[in-house]
């Protein structure tokens, strides 16, 4: 990008809107606010914030290459510490102040402002879904990198420190705080650990600004929850002709997953539910002593996700006393174990910083969408009232969370970029705009 850039507003806000598992149509909504349109008019006059945009597209090649480096870097659930130092010390390097380790495995800093204003919370995570021991090494074919992780995260880790290095290398001066972290606990059982940690131990923080995945026209602003249970089922056990009539786990279990199998849930809001994955038993001639299942239960909805809980926990308790009963015992045990707990929440469709992400992306020259809810780090924030979005880092991905993820980098700058300007936007800028995104009180 070179020269002034213009600011293209939109004079309708489209709301997506579900109309099946995953497609969303869109229908206009609320026309965008004077207040949004005025502040990036007023943002796209300054040569500071030019300098910026135009900084991000000429290191470019930089980011890909953090970007492929830290996607070498292990970095398996619970075990993020060697990329949370190395992230660390690229930070640093990038710019951002007081950067530290928490005692969760988070790393973060400060942009400050005037400290007059809100303070933003940027981050992207450091984990991937991937085990240890996993081969971590990056291919390049055909334009395209293949890697575990290439783009999930590290695209979202890499577009973060080049936001951070614009605002270095244009000097523009904010009025509100921008936090600029790497989170851990993002996937699978990590259960948003690092997020929960981070509002847990800040109270000051106004909003938050996820990046992750690559698809730089996609703003998500809302929130699918999910809880996950281990449930263990315990019995004496016993020989398969000796000891008949005593009960066993395995049957227990098979009585609980039948029933939840037969569960109903509504298509609206999207609610689901799936037993994952089974375990247990010592032998083909045995009663079984113990049986162990993992459930998935996902809504857009709180309350609905809520009702299926309640459902599920009585039908796995209700398992158990048959399995008693049918054999005129009470030997068999459960133990029922929470293993994730991702809350649900929404935000409006034309809230401010819905705004300032979608007046953003025309300003860089993207047609924006809002895409319908997803199970991302903005579900903390989504569920405690507090303005959050997950945008996308830019470029194409395939095949995210499997071994041959690949990451196409083309035009990739657009998704930095476009974060740097929401994050202006929200934050205000020292005698040019007051910030969009409102201080607590």
């Amino acid at each position: 990008m070179t020269g002034r850039i213009t600011v293209l507003v939109v004079s309708t806000l489209f709301v997506a809107l579900m109309v099946g598992s995953s497609v969303y149509a869109q229908e206009p909504s609320q026309p965008l606010s004077s207040s949004v349109k005025m502040t990036y008019g007023q943002i796209s006059a300054q040569p500071s914030v030019n300098k910026a945009l135009e900084f991000i597209k000429a290191d470019h090649k930089k980011t890909i290459e953090e970007q492929i480096q830290l996607s070498t870097i292990p970095s398996p659930p619970f075990k993020e510490l060697m990329r949370g130092q190395e992230y660390l010390k690229r930070l640093a390097a990038a710019g951002v102040k007081d950067v530290q380790m928490d005692t969760e495995g988070n790393v973060c800093g400060l942009l400050p402002g005037t400290g007059k204003g809100p303070k933003l919370l940027l981050t992207a995570h450091l984990d991937t879904v991937f085990p240890e021991g996993t081969d971590t090494t990056v291919r390049e074919k055909d334009g395209k990198l293949y890697g575990p992780g290439i783009s999930d995260d590290a695209r979202g880790l890499a577009s973060v420190l080049g936001v951070a290095r614009a605002f270095k290398a244009s000097g523009l001066k904010t009025v509100g705080d921008v936090m600029v972290c790497g989170n851990v606990g993002e996937e699978g059982l990590g259960n948003l650990r690092g997020v929960k940690a981070l509002f847990r131990n800040h109270k000051d923080i106004d909003g938050f600004i996820s990046v992750d995945g690559a698809d730089v026209s996609a703003i998500t602003y809302l929130a699918t929850g999910s809880h996950r249970y281990e449930i263990t089922y315990k019995g004496p056990g016993g020989h398969s002709f000796s000891a008949f009539g005593t009960p066993s786990a395995i049957h227990a279990l098979g009585r609980a997953i039948a029933r939840i199998a037969d569960l109903k849930v509504p298509k609206k809001p999207k609610t689901t539910f799936t037993v994952g994955t089974v375990a247990g038993g010592t032998s083909v001639n045995s009663i079984a002593a113990e049986a162990i299942m993992l459930m998935d239960m996902r809504s857009d909805s709180e309350a609905e996700l809520l009702k299926l809980e309640k459902r599920f926990l009585e039908i796995v308790k209700n398992a158990a006393a048959e399995e008693n009963a049918r054999w005129g015992s009470d030997k068999i045990m459960v133990r029922i174990k929470l293993v994730g707990d991702r809350p649900a929440g929404s935000q409006p469709a034309d809230g401010v910083i819905v705004q300032a992400a979608w007046v953003s992306l025309e300003t860089i020259g993207v047609k924006p969408k809002l895409k319908g809810a997803s199970s991302t780090d903005s579900n903390q924030p989504i569920n405690l009232g507090i303005p959050a979005l997950t945008l996308g880092g830019g470029g194409i991905e395939g095949e995210n969370h499997a071994p041959g993820e690949w990451y196409d980098p083309t035009d990739a700058y657009l998704g930095p970029q476009n974060v740097f300007l929401t994050v202006i936007g929200l934050v205000g800028m020292e005698g040019v705009s007051e910030p969009l995104l409102p201080k607590k009180q």
